[in-house]
């Protein structure tokens, strides 16, 4: 009883303010929860999930170069643009934050397990949801099914975000919106761009497992469009003399 009653006072606390309630909902669950199970949400939080998102990528592009195929260059050019894309949409919060400025709810709201101590910039936008998305939108412009993963991935490391106490649920759908803005939006320019690049490492001696994996015998595979030049013995050179 003493439970409900001290939830019930932090509910009217928040008012008609269905953002901070959902921020007392969510947050609530981590109050309740075991401590190692807490500081295990902490790390997935911060590192795990953005961890998760690389393994997708890079499992994504090895699957690419492994393929081959007259799209390995666009694809791995549009893999090289989900990081990008998390770059960029990072660097846009940055002018939004200062704009907005918004205190982190620990500050204003008590009551609060905050699972991350030291936050001590602004909320809005958050930028580990920006980041996330971002990566995620990238990596399914690049290949749908784990496109798709990495979605779910993102979905959940926001609803993490929350979960710490560090993020209203609106700094996390901010977050979303500007990540996904971003990827998409900048994607034609980038694809436009990367792809030329990605064509000439594939073309590379050097660099062109990049892009396309050698074969079972160690010959590097054939590009489409390539020039080939076919190897000429001393005995055949003899010969044309």
């Amino acid at each position: 009883m003493a439970g409900l009653a001290a939830h019930a006072a932090l509910a009217a606390e928040s008012g008609s303010n269905p953002d901070v309630e959902l921020l007392y909902d969510i947050n609530g669950l981590a109050k309740d929860a075991p401590a190692w199970f807490d500081r295990v949400m902490e790390f997935v939080g911060e590192y795990g999930l953005l961890f998760v998102m690389v393994l997708l990528i890079l499992w994504c592009w090895w699957g690419v170069r492994k393929r081959g195929g007259e799209d390995a260059a666009s694809s791995v050019a549009a893999l090289v643009w989900a990081p990008l894309a998390a770059g960029v949409a990072v660097l846009v919060n940055v002018p939004i934050r200062g704009f907005v400025e918004r205190p982190r709810p620990f500050l204003d709201h008590e009551g609060l397990e905050v699972l991350v101590s030291g936050k001590t910039d602004y909320s809005f936008v958050s930028d580990h949801a920006t980041l996330i998305m971002a990566m995620a939108v990238g990596l399914f412009v690049a290949n749908r099914k784990l496109g798709l993963i990495g979605l779910v991935v993102a979905l959940f490391g926001g609803l993490i975000r929350v979960y710490m106490g560090v993020h209203y649920p609106t700094d996390v759908v901010g977050g979303f919106a500007l990540g996904t803005a971003v990827a998409l939006l900048l994607s034609p320019l980038a694809m436009a761009l990367l792809t030329p690049v990605m064509k000439a490492v594939e073309r590379s001696p050097r660099l062109g497992w990049v892009v396309r994996a050698r074969g079972r015998d160690g010959r590097r595979a054939v590009i489409p469009g390539a020039r080939v030049e076919s190897a000429v013995t001393d005995s055949e050179r003899d010969l044309a003399a």
